[in-house]
């Protein structure tokens, strides 16, 4: 894993943004590979690879687990409302769910809603578990969940077509 806080500014060219790709697509794939699907040698694809880390455009290097065989298959997506909006409320809210493994996604809306989490649980009834560890923790106005029936797109990739 490869986390670096520097960032050094640098311009990418069509061989940056294709690494990239090939990165987001299997971050295991060899460096040799890589260079020879980009038409590099194998130190100047390295070296390519290291200015990516280092200018920070890739944060870090994960493995992708699968769900099912993780034992966490259902996907439930919590929407709340809240009567605070001060940021000790939302740094309390932050440290409430920050600890819960299960909620893997935590986000701040528009709208009707002021947040959304993804959680991913063993069952559906493990929910109610989830719940409770937050409303302990934190006072919410309002909490609707959703089960996911299906998904019908996942991943983490991003369009490099925009990079810069």
């Amino acid at each position: 894993m490869v986390v670096l806080a520097k960032s050094v500014r640098m311009i990418l060219d069509e061989r940056d943004r294709k690494i990239l790709a090939l990165l987001q697509a299997d971050a295991g794939v060899p460096v040799a590979e890589i260079a020879e699907r980009v038409s590099l040698s194998l130190s100047a694809c390295a070296r390519r690879i290291q200015r990516l880390e280092e200018s920070g455009h890739i944060i870090r290097r994960v493995a992708v687990l699968d769900r099912d065989k993780i034992g966490v298959p259902t996907t439930v997506f919590a929407l709340i409302k809240t009567a605070h909006h001060s940021d000790e409320w939302i740094e309390l809210f932050r440290k409430a769910i920050s600890g819960i493994a299960e909620i893997v996604e935590a986000h701040r809306l528009t709208g009707n809603y002021d947040y959304i989490l993804k959680i991913v649980l063993p069952r559906v009834e493990h929910y109610d578990v989830i719940y409770k560890e937050i409303v302990r923790k934190v006072e919410l106005f309002d909490v609707s969940a959703s089960i996911s029936m299906e998904v019908l797109k996942s991943g983490s990739a991003l369009p490099v077509d925009y990079a810069r």
